[in-house]
């Protein structure tokens, strides 16, 4: 049950304390809190690094002839048509099979990790990466190879689901949102590292066993580097270990004297526990509406902004529009780079400029260069044949670019963060699987029939991108409150109930 009458404010975000006002418990930056965010966000990672070697590898003729030897043969068609050439259900279920395993995982990891803690699920989440790595590297058949997937899903939700809860419930308050978008960059980072994988690989003989295999490295990372993490106070308290939660606190805030951050989080995880079923609370709860549709919705629209179509299928999609199999792959290290560079904008300017403007002017930026890029790819990509202007490839690069940037410094890593400053403490572990789950089954949903729907509607998939965010800079404009700055327990009464439709759903006093 959600108590909002008492006179002090236990602000907690993920486990961490804030008091009333948003003046955060005194700690230091430790080495400890720096190194221990860092070696989690490295679950973002290896999440980024199988985002961008999907699209490379399943560009290259190797892996094609392998495992998609009717693919190969229709891309190599001189009259195929442009839209359809890599349009197959298993290869997209190559790609889409990770996502489908994912939801499940995330689902699981949200009760292990509440009952176990958070480290043994992160080092859950690298062992399950560095099986999967190691399956697809070694698949000789597509069943192993799908094999693969699946346990590279159960990594990735096990991770996503995890560790933003990891560094928030570790990181002292005055230096959470940059710790925490610490993931996102990471994954940025994987991405262009895939890519430049994909590169390097694409004229090697079984070069993609190198690709998929090279998911092994990001995942000993971790693996290696869970073993000396500690475990969250939040999480230690909240089953009982009392003096195990104030040894890691004294340490990882620098302090010996910690009694007031230690009581603030007793007291917290007991109002938490009282709540035996978060999930019922999160549905039936009327007050828990608003986040549960915002925090929700942040992730769809982040799905259908169309960015998963350039991450997964770059590669593939410059080949359609005439350009080599190298040339398409420098294009995509190319964009990956522009991406990992313009979420540092994000990380430096979030909390000055506010969630809503960075969400807005993404939304705008990024329905502007769709509806350009499907302009130019009506009038210049026919059923049959490359492009024959020169300009037309590079022209389309460019304005890729300023999409993916525009998503890299907004629906990107906001689409984390918001959720997980929006819900109370009681429904925050279920609210965020909401949010992790809906990621999950609509990058499935965009794997699984991106290619068709390209063969099906051509250039103006990306009209329908293109007013998907219309839809959502909308939705941000009327429904979403600015949080910047908010105590996470202080939402509601400032921001929830003041709101001129969420209201409706709130006791008035």
């Amino acid at each position: 049950m959600w108590i909002t009458d008492r006179k002090r404010e236990i602000t907690v975000v993920m486990g961490v304390m804030n008091i009333e006002e948003g003046a955060s418990f005194p700690a230091k930056t430790t080495f400890q809190v720096v190194m221990c965010s860092i070696i989690a966000a490295v679950g973002g990672l290896m999440f980024g690094y199988d985002i961008g070697i999907s699209g490379g590898v399943t560009s290259m003729d190797t892996f094609l002839i392998k495992f998609f030897h009717h693919v190969y043969e229709k891309k190599h068609r001189v009259h195929e048509n442009n839209y359809c050439k890599f349009d197959d259900q298993l290869l997209q279920l190559f790609t889409s099979s990770l996502y489908l395993a994912g939801i499940f995982a995330s689902l699981t990891a949200s009760y292990l990790s509440r009952r176990f803690g958070r480290k043994p699920i992160i080092m859950s989440a690298s062992a399950f990466f560095l099986c999967g790595a190691i399956l697809n590297f070694f698949a000789q058949e597509l069943g192993m190879l799908i094999g693969g997937r699946i346990l590279l899903g159960c990594g990735i939700g096990f991770g996503n689901q995890t560790v933003p809860l990891f560094i928030s419930e570790i990181a002292p308050a005055r230096i959470r949102g940059r710790l925490n978008l610490m993931f996102q960059f990471l994954i940025t980072i994987g991405i262009l590292g895939a890519s430049y994988v994909n590169f390097l690989t694409s004229t090697m003989k079984d070069g993609w066993r190198y690709s998929l295999g090279g998911a092994a490295v990001p995942a000993l990372i971790l693996l290696i580097g869970s073993f000396f993490i500690h475990e969250t106070p939040a999480s230690l308290i909240e089953r009982g270990k009392d003096e195990e939660g104030k040894r890691v606190l004294r340490k990882i805030r620098g302090l010996a004297d910690i009694e007031l951050e230690f009581n603030d989080i007793k007291r917290a995880t007991e109002v938490s526990n009282r709540v035996k079923s978060p999930f019922k609370e999160l549905f039936t709860n009327l007050e828990n509406r608003p986040p549960l549709v915002c925090g929700t919705l942040l992730q769809f629209f982040q799905q259908f902004t169309g960015i998963n179509v350039v991450m997964f299928y770059a590669p593939v999609l410059f080949q359609t529009m005439g350009s080599g199999n190298n040339a398409s792959l420098i294009s995509t290290v190319v964009t990956n780079g522009v991406n990992a560079v313009a979420t540092i904008i994000a990380v430096a300017m979030v909390d000055r400029l506010g969630r809503k403007f960075f969400l807005v002017e993404g939304a705008t930026q990024m329905t502007a260069t769709q509806i350009s890029i499907g302009a130019l790819l009506l009038q210049h990509l026919h059923l049959v044949g490359p492009i024959t202007s020169r300009a037309v490839p590079l022209i389309v690069l460019i304005l890729i670019c300023v999409y993916v940037s525009g998503f890299a410094w907004s629906w990107g890593p906001l689409g984390w963060l918001v959720p997980s400053e929006i819900y109370p403490l009681e429904v925050r572990n279920a609210g965020y699987f909401c949010a992790v789950a809906m990621n999950m089954v609509c990058t499935f949903v965009i794997g699984q029939f991106f290619l068709s729907a390209l063969c099906r509607f051509r250039s103006a998939l990306f009209f329908f991108f293109a007013a998907m965010n219309v839809i959502m800079g909308l939705f941000v404009i009327f429904f979403l409150p600015e949080t910047k700055g908010v105590p996470i327990e202080d939402m509601a009464e400032q921001r929830w109930k003041k709101h001129w439709h969420w209201r409706k759903y709130f006791k008035q006093n």
